[in-house]
């Protein structure tokens, strides 16, 4: 059964609710990651696979004279590499893909609207990345010895703003991307700017000062933050609100270049 078929049948299957339809979608799009070999991979196994190639750069670092611990940063590196890869990179290809196979002009047509589509076709991978996070957080408590979150509150917000963000510019990137394969590269820019200076491989308190405040402006600096103060309970109440004001910020402006740059109509 071809890839517009399965879609379009989702999306007619008699789901008439919002919470029906995008059911609906999410059923038939994880059906449909689960059979691309490469997206399984990049969603699966690199975010789980990353983190210990900072292990031994992050040892060479004077953690504790920050504060910091490395089994916390290694945790939080593992999070921010499932937001990156598991969402946001398998979402460009993913949009890209279903848009060139006219997939999203197909569901369009039916009941369900632009946000229930572009929300069914990320439900898949966000659930990746959540049990992906649940799974590196039992599994650094236990090897690594970190204890319990002191702030879950904080941790969850993170998380939750970091996976909304990166859906949101997956969509964006994937409406200035022509093709799938061309998709390897559009993402990279994000990737990379976000490896570097959004405190995942390296925390932003080892960091020159001046240096350290344009990184904590990149969009997932905030959540990343969150994720980690989240766990050990050093941020105040001023540090937490201005860190969700700044994440809020770039949601809005990810939902803004999505209503501005995604296309539902093939790149010709």
């Amino acid at each position: 059964m071809s890839t517009p078929t399965i879609a379009t049948g989702a999306a007619r299957s008699g789901a008439t609710t919002p919470l029906g339809r995008l059911r609906a979608l999410s059923r038939a799009e994880f059906t449909l990651l689960m059979r691309n070999r490469s997206a399984v991979i990049t969603a699966l196994f690199v975010p789980l696979l990353l983190p210990f190639s900072l292990y031994q750069g992050m040892r060479e670092m004077d953690l504790a004279a920050h504060g910091l611990s490395l089994g916390v940063l290694m945790l939080t590196a593992g999070i921010g590499f499932s937001l990156l890869f598991a969402v946001y990179a398998t979402l460009v290809a993913t949009y890209v893909s279903r848009r060139e196979e006219l997939v999203l002009k197909r569901l369009r047509t039916g009941e369900a609207s632009d946000a229930e589509v572009l929300g069914g076709t990320a439900m898949p991978v966000l659930a990746v990345s959540l049990a992906q996070t649940l799974l590196m957080a039992v599994a650094c408590a236990a090897l690594l010895d970190i204890g319990a979150p002191k702030a879950p509150h904080l941790l969850v917000l993170g998380v939750v703003l970091g996976a909304v963000l990166c859906a949101a510019l997956g969509a964006a990137t994937a409406g200035l991307t022509r093709t799938v394969e061309s998709s390897q590269v559009s993402s990279l820019p994000f990737l990379f700017v976000t490896m570097l200076g959004s405190g995942m491989a390296v925390p932003t308190e080892v960091m020159p000062d001046r240096m350290a405040a344009v990184c904590e402006l990149l969009p997932l600096s905030p959540a990343i933050r969150l994720v980690r103060d989240g766990w050990l309970g050093t941020m105040s109440a001023g540090e937490a609100l201005t860190a969700v004001a700044t994440a809020l910020v770039w949601v809005v402006l990810g939902v803004f270049a999505v209503r501005r740059w995604f296309r539902w109509e093939p790149r010709r």
